[in-house]
């Protein structure tokens, strides 16, 4: 009988057959193996890409934060410009409850908590070492635009041959500044294109490679000067390369980083520190109302607002004044003496007083009609004119009252008791012109020593103990109180600086105020992360103030580490 094979007997494989099976299954689990670790490695990629970019993001919004607290800064600024209805608490040079470390964003933690402060240096600190927390006054600067088209005194030594321009001579005061520098600015500013001795008109910008014009107008900015003949970047900016203030290691090393100095342990801050092109004051009172002009035409007029505001002896003093003049001590006589005669010396101004004085007299010279206030007969017009408060300050007047020679004395003395309380209101409620602002005036409390050598009728003495006695406290820091103290520049007399003979002299070409400053602002956090660091310049003369300019330093870096902005304040 045949045997059959079962159909479904399994074969067994040849032993390279079962090797090979083996083998795929390996590949296999190769690939499965590769295709996770790519999966993973991917999947690792974009955890790490998405925490980037949200880092990013994160570091982003944490820069526009910090840009918006430091706007937010010139805006507190300019708010505070803007409210100094209560002048006796108001204060720009260092208020730390205003201006330090101002917490802006409430945080959980420091690192998100969002803060302000607005920065200036001490300018009277030699080593420039020490900051402050306010604003910086630009009428503690030279006004180019005012200086090059104002009436400048020029004269001739026949002598030596030589002229003299006081503008320039004012000039030459500043660090570094040539005689050629200084024409030539002169020169690029006036509306003229006259060439003054040693200057530059557009004759010579028009021979250079890239020839250009003259401007012979107002500069907008300081950078502008870097046009004008021989003014290099070195000259404007100095070794204060990031624009701070203070003397940075980097800044006093010499050429072994830039920007190369000459490490003399003091910091060239360049003409930007003495130079401006904004200051100015506003002539009104702090509420708004206008002031009274103690130069008005028309003094019955003036008699009769003094009377309202002051009271009838104060009016008919000054009127008085106005009238005959003051009576001129030996000292007025040493120095010059006060006031002014219509007629000699005049300004634009004066003059159109006197045409105004000449038109009153025509009006009441018909016999028989006489004008009288207090028993002064005010028909003749004012004979004089008023160079400053500071000339009704401790003087005397002769004049006829009731058609009998008095001698009137001033109801203001000229002791500091006195002065302390009556300067400030007087200050607020007079002033010895018309015009809506004031140009020009050096405010003396936070120019530098240069600048102070420059305004006529100083001597070196007075300027280096005026530097000496800015608002800094017997440590060095900057003052609250002092600051606060001093509203008017009576205080060159009353902490005996100076004389009440000599600051008459000084009075048209100084200043305590001053409407228009610059802030630097700084916006941070608490704990890490951008700092923006911005600059602007601020109008008071307007209201509300306006931002006239404004510059992001960040590029030039934060300027000052945030554990100095946190630091306790120093009073």
């Amino acid at each position: 009988m045949k045997q059959h094979t079962p159909q479904h007997e399994r074969r067994r494989p040849f032993p390279d057959q079962e090797t090979a099976s083996h083998v795929r299954a390996g590949s296999t689990l190769l690939v499965v193996l590769v295709v996770v670790v790519m999966l993973s490695l991917g999947a690792y990629t974009f955890s790490e890409l998405m925490i980037v970019e949200m880092e990013a993001t994160n570091i982003y919004g944490r820069s526009i934060q910090s840009r918006e607290l430091a706007l937010s800064g010139i805006e507190l600024a300019a708010a505070y410009v803007g409210d100094r209805t209560e002048v006796d608490g108001w204060n720009s040079y260092h208020n730390p409850d205003q201006f330090q470390n101002i917490n802006m964003v409430q945080g959980e933690i420091p690192r998100t908590s969002g803060f302000l402060s607005i920065v200036a240096p001490v300018a009277s600190d030699s080593q420039s070492k020490t900051i402050r927390f306010g604003l910086m006054n630009e009428s503690g600067k030279l006004n180019l635009n005012i200086l090059a088209n104002e009436e400048v005194e020029v004269s001739l030594d026949l002598e030596e041959d030589i002229e003299f321009d006081s503008a320039i001579d004012r000039l030459m005061y500043i660090p570094n500044m040539t005689e050629d520098i200084a024409a030539a600015i002169l020169d690029w500013i006036d509306e003229d294109d006259e060439t003054r001795s040693f200057g530059a008109e557009s004759d010579y910008y028009e021979t250079l490679e890239s020839p250009y014009f003259a401007k012979n107008g107002p500069l907008e900015s300081l950078d502008e000067l870097l046009l004008v003949r021989d003014v290099t970047p070195e000259l404007l900016y100095g070794e204060d390369t990031n624009r701070n203030g203070i003397l940075d290691p980097n800044e006093n090393d010499g050429d072994a980083t830039l920007p190369i100095d000459n490490a003399d342990g003091v910091l060239d801050s360049g003409w930007f520190a003495y130079f401006t092109v904004h200051s100015r004051e506003i002539n009104i009172r702090p509420d708004g109302s206008e002031k009274i002009n103690l130069n008005g035409t028309m003094l019955t007029e003036l008699y009769d607002e003094l009377e309202a505001e002051l009271g009838p002896d104060e009016a008919r003093f000054i009127v008085a004044y106005r009238v005959s003049g003051p009576i001129l001590t030996a000292e007025d006589l040493a120095s010059g003496g006060s006031g002014t005669i219509v007629g000699g010396g005049m300004s634009d101004e004066q003059a159109l007083n006197e045409l105004a004085n000449g038109l009153a007299k025509a009006m009441f010279s018909e016999e028989g009609v006489t004008v009288t206030r207090a028993g002064i007969d005010l028909s003749g017009g004012g004979v004089y004119s008023i160079n400053s408060i500071f000339d009704l300050i401790g003087s005397e007047v002769e004049v006829e009252v009731d058609g009998q020679k008095t001698t009137l004395i001033s109801p203001w003395s000229a002791d500091p008791a006195t002065m302390t309380v009556e300067l400030p209101i007087l200050h607020d409620l007079l002033t010895t012109s018309k015009n809506q602002y004031i140009e020009g005036r050096i405010q003396i409390d936070e120019a530098r020593l240069e600048t102070l050598q420059g305004i006529p009728e100083m001597d070196d003495d007075l300027a280096n103990a005026i530097v000496n006695s800015q608002m800094t406290g017997t440590n060095g820091a900057p003052s609250t109180q002092i600051s606060q103290a001093r509203q008017t520049t009576g205080w060159l007399v009353i902490e005996g600086l100076t004389t009440i003979e000599q600051i008459r002299k000084l009075a048209p070409h100084i200043c305590s105020r001053g409407d228009v400053f610059r802030a630097q602002s700084l916006g941070y956090f608490g704990q890490r992360g951008p700092i923006t660091r911005v600059e602007a310049i601020i109008d008071g003369t307007f209201i509300p103030p306006r931002i006239t300019y404004i510059r992001d330093l960040s590029n030039l870096g934060s300027g000052y580490p945030v554990s100095t902005l946190q630091g306790a304040a120093e009073e």
